[in-house]
């Protein structure tokens, strides 16, 4: 089955909340008026869609300067002044295994080299563990440059950077 990398269009929009429902545990939750939100202020939000049209798979990123109130965000814009940071990637989990992630992950990637930025950032919990995403983003050349716990000290990230 081949897929295609496109756009998110607000006609996505339950099918990627639905998407991050199904992985919640390892992401933070999102509701409608808050993808809209997200959705506006981002630099890159692209899916992977099916031969079907059915979405499988999204990525969401911001540029620095957004006005994104995340705590792993703000970390990155205080010691970064030029950054792409992904906020959240999700793949179906009927299509884990398949490659999507590294798809996405590499037209992220071109985005990022076409829009001259060399300095590409993102988390993922090591408390809860997160060994699939350790091992992922590791495979893309992504190494921790520090930690920090959220969620009212329930879970802690690995602040992760990469050379685009």
């Amino acid at each position: 089955m081949s897929f295609t990398i496109r756009p998110a269009l607000a006609a996505d929009h339950a099918r990627i909340l639905a998407l991050n429902l199904e992985s919640e545990e390892m992401l933070s939750p999102m509701h409608a008026t808050r993808l809209r939100e997200l959705d506006a202020m981002s630099a890159y939000h692209r899916v992977a869609v099916e031969e079907t049209g059915e979405v499988a798979a999204f990525l969401l990123a911001f540029r620095e300067g957004a006005d994104y109130d995340s705590p792993n965000y703000r970390w990155f814009a205080e010691h970064y002044r030029r950054f792409l940071y992904i906020d959240r990637v999700v793949v179906a989990s009927t299509h884990q295994g398949r490659g999507l992630g590294g798809l996405l992950y590499r037209d992220l990637f071109a985005f990022a080299h076409e829009h001259d930025l060399d300095t590409v950032t993102c988390e993922y919990y090591t408390v809860p563990p997160n060994e699939a995403s350790r091992r992922f983003h590791a495979a893309f050349g992504f190494h921790e440059i520090g930690s920090q716990w959220v969620a009212d000290g329930r879970k802690q990230v690995s602040l992760q950077v990469a050379k685009a």
